[in-house]
């Protein structure tokens, strides 16, 4: 009886995962952008990439000391390379926000949350099924650690660093972490 058990609750497992990659690989999953996601996927997703981010992220300090220098040099990278998806100083929401699903968090008004060696894993290695490149084919690892100490800076940027923005006077005002809203379609 117990053998027969088993047998049962591995055929069902077995027959789920066939009905899950039918119904995936005939189209019948959307992977619009546009559009919401499902429940199972709004509560699951981010729980998963943030477990897997502080799972595999290397234990490390940011060599790049947050010097003038280092976050001017991070905040001009940031405005080549991610801005425009990320948003900056001057344009804090960016066009192609909800364009993109997930959407990128706007570090404007959504600081960084996480730990400086996971902004550095991901911005390392990217993140997969969204617009999230990884950038290290493309950036120094220092250049990455630079971008890590602008982001981990942002909320009290020096006159140089606003300058890159094409800003003077004060910082703009950098809101407490927020979760992020889905846009409604």
């Amino acid at each position: 009886m117990r053998r027969g058990f088993i047998w049962g609750v591995i055929t069902t497992i077995v027959f789920a995962m066939l009905v899950a990659f039918f119904v995936g690989l005939t189209g019948r999953i959307t992977m619009r952008a546009d559009i919401l996601p499902t429940s199972i996927e709004k509560n699951i997703a981010m729980r998963m990439m943030d477990a897997n981010v502080e799972r595999n992220a290397p234990k490390i300090a940011n060599p790049a000391q947050p010097t003038d220098q280092n976050i001017v040099a991070g905040a001009s990278i940031y405005l080549k390379r991610c801005a425009l998806c990320h948003g900056d100083p001057s344009l804090p929401k960016s066009p192609l926000a909800n364009t993109l699903y997930p959407p990128p968090p706007q570090f404007i008004t959504e600081v960084p949350d996480m730990e400086e060696n996971e902004n550095y894993y991901i911005i390392l290695h990217g993140v997969r099924w969204t617009g999230m490149p990884g950038w290290k084919n493309v950036l120094k690892d220092q250049e990455i650690w630079q971008v890590v100490t602008f982001l981990s800076h942002m909320n009290n940027l020096s006159p140089a660093a606003k300058s890159v923005f094409g800003l003077s006077g004060r910082s703009p005002a950098v809101a407490p972490a927020k979760p992020m809203k889905m846009p409604r379609m």
